[in-house]
């Protein structure tokens, strides 16, 4: 069986290449987000993203300044020493320690640095050389399906399972910025129908607020949920798709309120609170005897009527009442008690107690 705890509930906070280069940068975005990870008491990972860039990248390209991707990949690069003291700031947060391998020697790299969920990006789900060496490490696996075809999914899903490797499925809209019209949240429906043994996630890309896509996602079956994230700090532009520490605290609160309103999972009964039930109570109807009826007198509906309201120790309408016997005589348009019926109801002092603290 394979485990999908390690899935539920997870936020994945995508550092990405927001570092710029620089180790300081990164480590304090990484304190900002640890800081809003644990006063909103929810687990996250933090997750950054590797490319061994002296192979990654072509030669003849390295050099290359009007390639966006490849300027952007030379221009953070940062040493595995570097990368190796920002996964442990990671864990030394209290987060997961999460990444992203874009080529084989990156995926080593997340061995060699106790990466413990390994990310795959929506544009290499067809990527079998760079599957194959992921599904290795037996790493947990994410992955984002964003552009992807149905039958590469399906391929992908198929594959980790035969290698009985935990996977999570995110929804995701390879957008950036994502307008709210993009985002095709009834594909988290459509996930959890195709691949429901997994648990199904979004990661998201929208920008005009941080609470109506969680609590739809949520409230649609999404269990896992990842954001872009960045700090202001040495003039460097956020790009509108990340998120701040302030807006991931709205984030995460956003969950909270939709958790609590969805409540228990829609593959049970909830369980009722006193509250409710109390209120419940007050409306039913209590039983009460339509002429004198005398000890020994063996109930049938032409001794009694229901009507509210149901007073405490009385007999309702939910008790069964036809041949209960009477125990002892009951006045016209008095309320039948528990005690008056020789029965269950007041030889159980469990169910007794029960009846008898019920109603007003």
């Amino acid at each position: 069986m394979i485990n999908r705890d390690v899935f539920e509930d997870l936020f994945v906070l995508e550092l990405a290449n927001n570092h710029w280069g620089s180790i300081q940068r990164g480590l304090q975005i990484v304190k900002e987000f640890g800081t809003v990870v644990r006063y909103n008491n929810v687990r996250a990972a933090i997750k950054l993203q590797f490319r061994d860039v002296d192979t990654f990248v072509h030669k003849d390209f390295l050099q290359s300044e009007s390639i966006r991707y490849i300027k952007k990949t030379l221009d953070t690069k940062l040493s595995r020493d570097n990368l190796a003291v920002l996964v442990e700031a990671i864990r030394r947060s209290g987060c997961v320690r999460m990444a992203t391998p874009f080529d084989d020697r990156s995926v080593d790299l997340c061995v060699e640095l106790g990466i413990e969920i390994i990310k795959v990006a929506s544009s290499d789900i067809a990527d079998w050389p760079l599957l194959e060496k992921i599904a290795r490490t037996r790493k947990p696996v994410m992955v984002s399906t964003g552009g992807s075809s149905l039958k590469d999914m399906d391929d992908m899903v198929i594959f980790f399972d035969n290698r009985n490797i935990p996977l999570a499925i995110n929804h995701c809209v390879s957008l950036y910025p994502a307008e709210d019209a993009d985002l095709e949240l009834n594909q988290i429906d459509f996930l959890r129908n195709r691949y429901p043994s997994h648990v199904i996630g979004l990661s998201t890309h929208e920008y005009h607020d941080w609470s109506s896509s969680m609590l739809i996602a949520y409230a649609k079956g999404a269990r896992t949920f990842e954001r872009h994230i960045d700090i202001k700090l040495d003039d460097k532009p956020i790009s509108p798709y990340c998120s701040t520490p302030e807006q991931i605290a709205e984030w995460f609160q956003a969950f909270q309120k939709a958790r609590e309103m969805c409540g228990a999972p829609g593959t049970e009964k909830a369980h009722s609170t006193q509250k409710e039930i109390d209120y419940l109570t007050s409306l039913v109807r209590g039983v009460y005897a339509k002429r004198d009826l005398p000890a020994g007198c063996v109930l049938t509906v032409d001794d009694y009527y229901l009507s509210v309201p149901l007073q405490k120790g009385q007999l309702s309408c939910r008790e069964l009442l036809n041949d209960q016997v009477l125990a002892m005589a009951c006045k016209e348009d008095a309320p039948l008690m528990v005690d008056v019926v020789d029965s269950l109801y007041n030889r159980d002092e469990k169910l007794r107690r029960k009846l008898s603290n019920r109603g007003l």
